[in-house]
């Protein structure tokens, strides 16, 4: 009987692998989580907002107080490319995009001789570099002016192309060296003793690793190269105009368009954010290299 009872008791008992509820509590981690959220939102809201004001008429995007109920439009995107924006973002990609490829091409391997393979006075080399960008560029201006005029080089697209790439590769060495530096001299050791050249080394065991180091150093140069403002507006015109002079064409005796610089400012900011959408992992891996041993 006590036996009958024991079972029945123990099959009447609560399951005891029942799923226990559990209340979410905020530590620490959920905190920062949040001011995380908060901080990411107030930096991108201009962004948005610039977005928004684009799809306004003038007469809603320019009042005291922000208006955030209207009627959308595409007025001031059609004007805008209607006025001739292609233009000015086609010199803007030639520019950056050839400058930030001699950039990688002058940089990578004297990154690489500074580092893996180092020369004599390598601090004294990475002073010099670095101290290129000591100048202040408007006290080098007039003498540059002179040059590329004598040369017949104004409102052209390759007298930036030649200043970006100079303004950018004391930047690309730096960073490239410390990437370099964290590539392990033994992987160049080990692929000498098993008959590689130098060149096959560099190309099949270092570049690969470094590869994410390449793609930030890229995404840099091609974001100073986008936005540089003072060559342009002073070494151009008219066929070699960039994309921040012209959004500066906006700014009249009349007033400040600003439902059309807003939509033009988009159209200018557009490239910039997808090559860095599109590079994103190997950026934050570019970032973050030598990080964590």
């Amino acid at each position: 009987m006590s036996t009958t009872t024991e079972r029945g008791t123990d099959r009447n008992a609560p399951s005891t692998s029942a799923p226990v509820s559990r209340k979410r509590t905020w530590g620490p981690g959920s905190i920062w989580s949040l001011v995380a959220w908060i901080a990411g939102i107030a930096f991108f809201f201009p962004v948005l907002w610039m977005v928004i004001t684009g799809f306004k008429q003038e007469a809603d995007a320019y009042t005291s107080t922000p208006k955030i109920f209207f009627t959308p439009t595409l007025d001031q995107y059609r004007g805008v490319l209607e006025s001739g924006i292609g233009t000015t973002l086609a010199n803007s990609a030639f520019a950056t995009v050839v400058s930030t490829l001699l950039v990688l091409l002058l940089g990578v391997p004297a990154a690489f001789a500074l580092s893996l393979r180092p020369v004599k006075k390598t601090q004294d080399v990475l002073f010099f570099f670095i101290s290129t960008k000591m100048l202040p560029v408007v006290a080098a201006i007039v003498p540059l002016y002179v040059i590329v005029g004598d040369i017949g080089l104004l409102d052209n697209i390759w007298a930036l192309i030649v200043l970006y790439t100079a303004m950018n590769l004391p930047i690309a060495v730096w960073m490239m060296r410390s990437f370099f530096l964290e590539v392990p001299s033994e992987l160049l050791e080990a692929a000498s003793m098993d008959g590689a050249s130098l060149w096959t080394s560099v190309r099949e065991v270092i570049l690969p690793l470094v590869s994410p180091g390449i793609a930030a150093t890229s995404l840099i140069c091609v974001i100073f190269s986008w936005n540089e403002f003072f060559f342009a507006v002073n070494l151009t015109a008219v066929q070699a105009q960039t994309i921040p002079v012209y959004l500066v064409g906006f700014i009249t005796g009349q007033g400040l368009y600003w439902a059309q610089l807003s939509a033009a400012a988009t159209f200018a900011a557009l490239p910039v954010v997808l090559a860095g959408w599109f590079a994103q992992n190997k950026l934050v891996r570019g970032l973050s290299f030598g990080a964590i041993k």
